[in-house]
């Protein structure tokens, strides 16, 4: 039997009316095509989902999901991106307001996060870090938005220098000391001459 608390099935509302997000998406594309890699970036002001998400939701809703796919339903975040984690987030639009569920993963791609509308249509997004510099951070999401761009998130993250922040660092290493006390031995790789 399964046992739902308080805390999984509440909203979520912000109190601050929603941001307007720093966000590049690309064109859309032909019929026939396919999808690209990525759906274009988004640079967060701050590390709080509640109060970033609702911006984001809301034109993501008017500029990519328009085309009948229907209002978006589910953001998929990666744990160590943010600092809270509600799991049901109120959208309060022009016309009216919805709740959008949101799941949280550690196993998602670093700066990596899914927006799924009603009709199952999925925008993949770059979440550039929030101190990240403005020419940087606007160059990846312009190359994150490029319909011929083949680099994943973490890749595209690379190039501003910030593909490991500290979770992703502790993690790494608490792994490590978990596998060494399990019986496995970590190896650096040796230096070249």
């Amino acid at each position: 039997m399964l046992m739902w608390n308080t805390a999984e099935r509440a909203t979520t509302i912000s109190l601050s009316p929603p941001s307007i997000p720093r966000l590049r998406l690309h064109p859309p594309r032909p019929s026939g095509l396919g999808r690209a890699l990525l759906d274009g970036g988004w640079w967060p002001r701050s590390t709080d989902p509640v109060g970033e998400l609702p911006g984001l939701i809301l034109a993501l809703q008017t500029h990519a999901c328009a085309d009948d796919h229907g209002p978006i339903v589910h953001v998929l975040l990666r744990v160590a991106d943010w600092d809270g984690r509600p799991r049901r987030l109120r959208v309060d639009g022009p016309a009216d307001a919805r709740v959008v569920r949101l799941s949280w993963f550690d196993s998602l791609p670093a700066g990596l996060l899914t927006a799924i509308c009603a009709d199952g249509h999925r925008l993949d997004l770059l979440t550039v870090p929030v101190d990240s510099g403005p020419a940087e951070a606007w160059a990846a999401m312009e190359l994150a938005a490029h319909t011929a761009n083949h680099l994943h998130t973490p890749h595209l993250l690379a190039t501003l220098g910030t593909a490991t922040g500290p979770a992703d660092r502790a993690e790494t290493e608490e792994r490590r000391r978990t596998w060494e006390s399990e019986g496995g031995q970590w190896r650096e790789s040796p230096a070249t001459p």
